[in-house]
């Protein structure tokens, strides 16, 4: 086992990347797509946050998160939100009796302050163009980019090349 250690912070705002078991494509369609977010909205009503940002690829997704003032249990949260969403898309059973849908980790990342807050923003909202899945962010229909504009974080155009925020970024 590793001695990884997770920053807990209560009232945190994260930033995380999870990854679909051994990278398969697994989010390749918008019943798939609709199936995390069904599980993403069950465990919300529970277990409340606010997501200020996410993006949903075939192998992996990347999300921001704002957690409740004095919580910092977002691991029992993406157990759960795994665990849902897993039921829904009916993968595989290994002999742990394991969905293989998911790795079984995650990698979060606290956000620090207003400019962490930007990097990542752009990071997740840029991801579909790195991957060659779009060629600019509002083409991308699995990711919160459009409430980003409604929002005036982004204009519309924003993302036709990499923004200089991000270069050198591998959050992957």
């Amino acid at each position: 086992m590793s001695n990884y250690r997770r920053a807990y912070l209560p009232g945190g705002i994260y930033f995380f990347t999870v990854v679909t078991f051994n990278r398969v494509p697994i989010f390749i369609n918008e019943n798939r797509v609709e199936a995390l977010r069904q599980a993403l909205r069950q465990v919300m009503t529970v277990r409340p946050f606010e997501i200020d940002a996410m993006v949903v690829l075939p192998e992996h997704l990347h999300c921001i998160w704002r957690l409740p003032e004095g919580d910092a249990d977002y691991s029992s949260r993406w157990r759960e939100i795994k665990k849902a969403a897993s039921r829904q898309i009916g993968m595989d059973i290994n002999a742990r009796n394991e969905r293989m849908v998911w790795q079984r980790r995650f990698w979060e990342h606290a956000i620090r302050d207003e400019d962490d807050w930007r990097r990542h923003m752009d990071y997740i909202h840029y991801n579909p163009v790195k991957h060659g899945l779009a060629s600019r962010p509002g083409e991308w229909a699995w990711s919160s980019f459009s409430n980003a504009v409604k929002k005036r974080w982004y204009e519309e155009a924003w993302g036709d090349h990499e923004p200089a925020t991000i270069v050198g970024m591998d959050c992957e």
